[in-house]
């Protein structure tokens, strides 16, 4: 059983939703991450990427 969740769970992208399990604390592209970047002085770490069938 999966517990990990994170920011991503929420998101209706495919693409995110594959990461919404990861142990990293993602956030969606948006104004919630560049403020938290910014109150803690850190980078911005940008994946990109998309989700196809195949």
């Amino acid at each position: 059983m999966i517990t990990n969740q994170n920011k991503l769970i929420n998101e209706k992208s495919p693409y995110l939703l594959q990461h919404a399990h990861n142990p990293v604390d993602w956030y969606a592209w948006g104004e919630e991450a560049f403020q938290k970047a910014k109150q803690e002085k850190k980078p911005i770490f940008l994946s990109i990427g998309y989700s196809t069938c195949h």
